[in-house]
């Protein structure tokens, strides 16, 4: 008689490797009527709902704080006419979520409070502020905000600048990493077929 010894598994297979078992189980589309996981509707919000959400948000607003979010919203449409709404963190304590604009990833988010809009760019320590729009947020090394209390007007083209400037640092920071050169000196890899002498 003899014995069958098992076959030592090879470091890096999975169950999904091994034919006739499934990786992933397909999903079948939801019952009629079913309800949504709670934050499935938000995260999977179309970019229509999203604008939804945010003139909802304006509208529930009171007069100033109204008003400067949506010249706010005005003027990021008009810097990047290809940006991207979405209403993120949305809870019961705010159903409407944080409106935040992105393109290749978070240019700024708009929140409001009660003696402030404050819109704050996810990159925004570096970029440039010549015109020194930023006044909030200033110790971090990634975030900076701008600060817009009740009467004061933002300036529009450098407000337009800085959104610019912000995408374009997204797409920088997005693109592919270029191979760097082989160093000085370092060994050449051979091939499979190569024989090393």
């Amino acid at each position: 008689m003899t014995e069958r010894m098992a076959k030592p598994k090879a470091k890096g297979t999975s169950r999904a490797s091994q034919p006739g078992k499934s990786a992933t189980k397909a999903k079948s589309p939801p019952k009629a009527g079913a309800k949504a996981k709670p934050g499935a509707q938000a995260n999977g919000a179309t970019a229509m709902s999203a604008s939804r959400l945010i003139d909802e948000r304006i509208r529930s607003l009171d007069g100033w704080r109204a008003e400067t979010l949506a010249e706010v919203r005005r003027l990021i449409h008009e810097a990047d006419p290809d940006i991207l709404e979405e209403c993120k963190w949305v809870k019961p304590s705010n159903p409407f979520g944080v409106p935040v604009w992105s393109h290749a990833g978070i240019v700024c988010t708009g929140e409001v409070y009660k003696q402030v809009v404050k819109v704050t760019f996810a990159r925004g320590a570096s970029l440039e502020d010549p015109r020194r729009l930023f006044n909030s947020s200033l110790d971090g090394n990634t975030r900076r905000a701008i600060d817009i209390p009740e009467g004061v007007v933002l300036d529009a083209e450098a407000f337009k600048v800085l959104i610019q400037a912000a995408v374009a640092e997204n797409l920088r920071s997005s693109a592919p990493k270029p191979k760097s050169p082989p160093r000085a000196g370092a060994k050449p890899k051979t091939g499979a077929g190569e024989a090393n002498l």
